[in-house]
């Protein structure tokens, strides 16, 4: 795990931070150049330069040659790589007690330089600290402190939470219960029209120094950081939310593998695919693992294909009657398209368990007739899944 440490930002850490990236952008080169991919190679070529060219501690010199040969190996490895790698923020790679200390509200590192710590996340301290990096970031200086935390023991679910991703709404259920999540794609989308507005206007021929202009420039940023910031946010708390949840319950959460999306999205249309991309599902899915770990919540990853299309009840192919509703020309089931999806995500992730399939209890609407130009006229009932005692009584 990491713990963010804001510190102050002192001139002399400034400028250590802009020689160990000058100095890492000539080690990277020099690795790769000199093929130094181990540690005596790499301190044989590096350390003598590190130390008087770019005045780096000794041990900032150890952790600089030891980062590039990281970088390093990983552009090697890469099979489409294009241009040498070139470090561009600063930020700097630091060993646990050789390279910094933390005590008395103070961060030491190495070169007699003292850090006042301004805040940090105290819930963390009983575990060790380990390597650590110190950033700076629009005039903020933070260190990153990675600390090795044991992961609690997975339990023996009951059952399965159900989560079905979509462009405007995240489903999260099962066949007895569900609630939707909106997204805050319209917010991303609305900050990504405005940068295009500010390039399409300044990149015209009466604007020809607009590239100069720094408050353009940084109006652009300040919306580029406002879109991705609004995705983040929503996805690390909407999967704090699921995994919080089903651990309450006892619930395994279980979700699609997307992995191979981007293949599917080159046929749809443009503003469909644009808001698709704009959305990230591996951000969410990312975070949603990431926090079931950290609780210790079972995660199923199931197959796709086919969720939301295919009857829960008995396996033909739906038919869309209506918006995103679907119905079964075999049995006779309906239901929205979210639904179906819900329930047959739960199906897939109690047969990989090698549970006993539960039968499913989706609203069934044949007697009513489904709004063609909107949303069906019956849904299940909203907000049972994050209503405490009284949905753990409904579903059990």
């Amino acid at each position: 795990m990491t713990v963010k440490m804001k510190v102050s930002p002192e001139p002399a850490a400034v400028e250590l931070l802009r020689r160990y990236r000058n100095a890492l952008d000539y080690a990277i080169r020099m690795v790769i150049e000199h093929k130094a991919l181990t540690l005596s190679k790499a301190h044989a070529l590096l350390y003598k330069t590190l130390r008087e060219t770019y005045g780096l501690p000794s041990r900032v010199a150890q952790d600089c040659f030891r980062e590039a040969i990281a970088i390093a190996k990983s552009w090697l490895k890469n099979p489409n790589r294009g241009r040498l790698p070139t470090i561009k923020t600063l930020r700097m790679w630091l060993t646990h007690r050789s390279g910094y200390r933390i005590k008395d509200g103070y961060v030491e590192i190495i070169g007699n330089i003292q850090l006042p710590v301004v805040g940090w996340d105290k819930r963390y301290d009983e575990y060790p600290n380990r390597e650590a990096r110190l950033v700076l970031r629009r005039g903020e200086m933070y260190l990153m402190v990675f600390k090795q935390i044991p992961k609690p023991e997975k339990y023996q679910p009951h059952g399965v939470l159900a989560v079905d991703v979509n462009e405007k709404q995240v489903v999260v259920g099962n066949s007895s219960v569900e609630e939707r999540i909106e997204t805050p794609i319209d917010r991303a989308l609305h900050y990504k029209e405005l940068v295009e507005r500010l390039q399409k206007k300044y990149s015209d021929s009466r604007y020809n120094a607009w590239l100069r202009r720094r408050g353009i420039r940084r109006r652009i940023a300040h919306f580029h950081r406002k879109a991705k910031n609004v995705l983040e946010d929503w996805a690390r708390k909407t999967s704090c939310k699921i995994a919080k949840t089903a651990g309450q319950m006892k619930y395994a959460v279980a979700r699609e593998d997307l992995t191979h999306l981007i293949n599917a999205l080159r046929k749809l249309p443009k503003s469909h695919k644009v808001a698709l991309l704009t959305l990230g599902y591996r951000r969410l899915s990312w975070w949603l693992d990431w926090q079931a770990e950290k609780r210790g919540v079972p995660i199923v990853v199931v197959e796709p294909r086919g969720t939301s299309t295919t009857c829960p009840r008995c396996g033909a192919k739906l038919r869309e009657v209506g918006h995103r509703w679907m119905r079964c020309p075999k049995c006779g089931f309906e239901g929205d398209r979210d639904t179906v999806a819900v329930i047959n995500i739960e199906r897939r992730a109690l047969l990989k368990m090698g549970g006993s399939l539960a039968t499913p209890t989706a609203p069934q609407m044949t007697d009513v007739a489904p709004n063609r130009w909107g949303e069906p006229m019956n849904r299940p009932k909203k907000g049972a899944l994050w209503g405490g005692e009284e949905a753990r009584r409904f579903i059990s």
